[in-house]
């Protein structure tokens, strides 16, 4: 039923009638852009989110500074959220001691006493059992705060004030990395040396036009807290570097320690008895090392590294994971390799330099671009450092102009100020003062008057006149700005230099070697299987190696039986031959265990359900295969050419037209002949030299049909003559060894067989 407005009910006080569509879209852009830049993404300026600024504010308004005392957490998190930062406690103090922990931030800000978490993922303590104050990181960040370099805003409440940036000079930006997920963007910056950042900043104060190249001669790359390896090119880091995005791969590092100042690389223990063991000491950044360590145990529990024994948490202040290979006769590079590959020994960070800019514009810039803008911010805090320095100067020069006029009149104010009701009108008339000067001169003390402190305010007045006039060619000369900018940058870096403990950089950049092939048996525990595959494609191993006159003993399903069985290794491929000339590849350390009747091999590969399984063979990388249709086709496959490592199989041998794959036998090395039997018990013998070798087609004729097809072939040394099995269940074999009148060249017709040939028209 249609309604007009008339029956809608009247609207409340401050209710908008509007379009659903429209009202949501434009209150959830408010929140994408309030998440964007209130939230998620770091300034560019001080490296700094509203919640960690906020934390520092308050804590400095505490008074937390590194020689004081510490103070509950508690009390710290409470002032945030009282009087700054409206949201939950928990995100404020989760904020607050990722400040502190030295294995996330590469210059902490926060000096945390008590458990602020570790390296190995446990959480902090509640904050009611932790106290903190700030690092001379922090306070070197928030350095000109007092004077006029900022802006301040109203608190949330209109109560306060807080900074909306941070003045200080120290780089905190790429110095310590953010990360944040906002509103259809995110930004993931990794720490850098203080020193290296400050040096490529240098340059760029030099040479504002210097190339990537050179600047990347200053920031080597990534410093990361927990230190490790960059194992990335040249190419690489500067390609991040160039487009702000990208990423950077980082290693563990496998060492004993340090050893006159150089570190012992090879991460190599000896052991007593000529064993070894290798020691981690560093590991990739963001990896918690519980989380590592399970993960290598998990290798070593499901067997898929089994050239590793043991692996042990010795650490202690310093990080030390042993692990204990299976033998001396381990390769510790393919051990190292391994582990890398299925591991987080070895992980990426990826770069995404998407920064808030100084007018609060979300942008991704390169690493020129960043410290260009970063440069024109500290120029702005140092002239407006300047400029609220010279107004401090003015009103102090006011004051002592007006306390000379008082010491060269002293007996007329006096007089003045004794025998007028108003003192300072008349004083302000007679002697041409400002009301400030008025004011304090009759609020001088009398001990004031004395002489040597009218010698004291005409130094004062000489050096402020000197330092405002410094002060205001500076303010004028942007060459004067970059002078003192540069002296300013050389003192800071001066204290976080790569000579000192703070500042020595922690990760070592080092290309990696081209990624070796990992033998197969390093990844696989090599122990001997008989692989068993049922008429009806059910498949499973059986530990160790059962002798053929015991394979009439395994259990099926109820109407199945034995069609294969083969003996291999648990490194083995096996190569699964079908009717229609598709061949597939198992891993027999892929295989259920023999206890049951095992699973569907059509589960594992993707065969034709019309097509019939002609062969299971363990591949050998040097090995050869006889293949033949049931048209007569037929050539030698290298086994190497033919394995196939996905679900659908390789297509090997073409067919003709309603003809078969027959044949797939292994060809042994000192296997000269061939001999081929058709449907109408037609033998031929002719020289394997004459079967081409190749990797896919038809072949060429092996024996030639007037009418049926191709029964089977097999090849062998013609020196020991033909061999075939004997029916019935004796197991005896027949062997042949005049073939003359079955030798004819290659796709003959040929004759009858000897007497006594099975009557399947097969070899075996």
């Amino acid at each position: 039923m249609a309604t007009n407005d008339d029956d809608l009910p009247p609207s409340e006080p401050g209710q908008i009638d509007t379009p659903f569509d429209s009202a949501l879209s434009e209150r959830y852009l408010v929140y994408a852009l309030s998440t964007i830049t209130a939230r998620s993404l770091p300034d560019l300026r001080d490296g700094l989110k509203p919640v960690h600024r906020r934390l520092l504010w308050a804590m400095r308004a505490m008074r937390l500074d590194p020689s004081q005392g510490y103070k509950k957490s508690a009390r710290v998190v409470g002032d945030v959220i009282g009087k700054f930062h409206p949201h939950g406690d928990t995100a404020v103090y989760d904020a607050m001691v990722r400040l502190a922990q030295d294995f996330s931030l590469r210059y902490p800000l926060v000096d945390g006493q008590g458990n602020f978490g570790n390296i190995d993922g446990d959480n902090a303590a509640a904050y009611r059992y932790t106290e903190a104050r700030l690092t001379r990181v922090a306070i070197d960040l928030m350095q000109g705060l007092d004077e006029g370099t900022v802006d301040f805003r109203p608190t949330y409440n209109g109560e306060d004030e807080e900074p909306e940036i941070m003045p200080g000079l120290f780089p905190n930006l790429l110095a310590n990395g953010a990360s944040g997920i906002a509103v259809g963007m995110a930004t993931n910056i990794p720490p850098h040396n203080a020193a290296e950042v400050i040096g490529g900043a240098l340059l760029l104060i030099e040479n504002p036009g210097a190339e990537l190249d050179a600047l990347l001669e200053h920031v080597k790359g990534p410093d990361f807290p927990t230190g490790g390896i960059v194992v990335d090119s040249p190419e690489a880091i500067r390609q991040a570097y160039e487009t702000g995005r990208g990423g950077f791969r980082v290693r563990a590092r496998f060492s004993t320690g340090k050893q006159s100042g150089d570190w012992e690389e090879t991460g190599i223990e000896r052991q007593p008895g000529g064993t070894w063991q290798l020691v981690i000491s560093e590991i990739p950044y963001g990896v918690a090392k519980g989380k590592l360590i399970e993960q290598i145990a998990q290798l070593i529990a499901d067997r898929k590294l089994p050239i590793l024994e043991d692996v042990r948490d010795e650490s202690a202040e310093d990080i030390r994971i042993v692990l204990v290979p299976k033998s001396r006769n381990v390769d510790p590079d393919v051990l190292k390799e391994s582990l890398f590959r299925l591991t987080e020994l070895e992980s990426r960070f990826a770069l995404n330099l998407n920064v808030l800019d100084a007018t609060r514009t979300p942008k991704v810039m390169g690493l020129k671009q960043l410290l260009t803008e970063w440069l024109q911010h500290q120029i702005i805090v140092l002239v407006r450092r300047a400029e609220h320095r010279i107004g401090k100067i003015d009103d102090r020069l006011e004051l002592v102009g007006g306390y000379l006029i008082a010491f060269l009149n002293l007996d007329r104010v006096i007089e003045i100020i004794r025998t007028e009701d108003e003192p300072k009108p008349v004083m302000i008339a007679e002697f041409q003062l400002t009301d400030r000067q008025a004011e304090a001169i009759l609020n001088m003390r009398l001990r004031s008057l004395r002489k040597l402190e009218e010698m004291e305010l005409k130094r004062e007045q000489a050096e402020l006149i000197a330092e405002r006039e410094e002060l205001a060619k500076l303010v004028a000369s942007k060459d004067r700005q970059k002078t003192r900018l540069r002296k300013d940058l050389e003192k800071l870096r001066a204290v976080y230099g790569l000579d000192t403990l703070l500042g020595a950089r922690r990760t070592t950049i080092a290309e990696a070697a081209p990624a070796r092939d990992i033998p197969l048996d390093a990844m696989i525990e090599k122990e001997p299987v008989t692989v068993i595959l049922s008429k009806r494609g059910w498949i499973r191993a059986q530990r160790g190696h059962v002798a053929p006159d015991q394979w009439g003993e395994f259990k099926f399903k109820e109407g199945d039986e034995l069609a294969f069985a083969a003996h291999a290794q648990t490194t083995d491929k096996l190569l699964v031959a079908a009717s229609d000339g598709r061949f597939y590849t198992v891993g027999a350390d892929k295989l259920p265990g023999g206890r049951g009747f095992g699973e569907p091999l059509r589960l594992m590969v993707d065969i034709d359900p019309d097509a019939r399984i002609v062969a299971l063979i363990p591949a050998r990388a040097d090995g050869r295969l006889l293949l033949a249709s049931t048209s007569g086709h037929g050539f030698v496959a290298q086994m190497g050419e033919i394995v196939a490592e996905t679900r659908k199989g390789r297509n090997v041998v073409n067919l003709k037209p309603k003809a078969q794959l027959a044949v797939a036998r292994v060809v042994a090395a000192a296997h000269d002949s061939v001999a081929a039997v058709g449907e109408n018990r037609k033998l031929v013998v002719f020289p394997l030299a004459e079967v081409p070798v190749m990797a896919r087609g038809q072949g060429v004729m092996l024996q030639r049909y007037r009418d049926g097809t191709l029964s089977d072939a097999v090849t062998f040394v013609l020196a020991d003559g033909l061999s075939w099995a004997m029916g019935g269940d004796s197991g005896r074999t027949r062997t042949e060894t005049d073939l003359a009148p079955w030798r004819v060249a290659r796709g003959a017709a040929g004759r009858m067989p000897p007497t006594g040939f099975p009557r399947s028209n097969r070899f075996d």
